[in-house]
């Protein structure tokens, strides 16, 4: 954090969104296509065609959904911290003065 520049609260819920939402859409797109590969490796093996919405419904979805509640709550207790840390050390700045 840059010396004299003072945490705003109001910039946490706007921080945790973002990163939750970066991380959810990452994570909707890596499991999909880990999806969609397990389900053709499948399909070929057993002699059949796949159903791709299985892969939207069954996997992508339920896994993004996990990892953004995953993500709010350990981004918004990161940033609350660091918003905590950034006024004590400003405090502790000021009193060094």
């Amino acid at each position: 954090m840059p010396a004299n520049l003072k945490p705003a609260w109001y910039l946490i819920p706007v921080r945790v969104l973002l990163v939750t939402f970066l991380l959810t859409l990452l994570s909707f797109a890596v499991s999909l296509l880990l999806g969609i590969l397990g389900l053709v490796i499948a399909a070929r093996l057993q002699g059949i065609h796949p159903n791709m919405t299985t892969a939207y419904r069954h996997i992508a979805l339920p896994t993004a959904a996990v990892v953004s509640a995953i993500v709010l709550i350990s981004a918004s207790a990161i940033e609350i911290r660091r918003y905590h840390q950034g006024k004590a050390l400003l405090e502790i700045e000021r009193i060094s003065r």
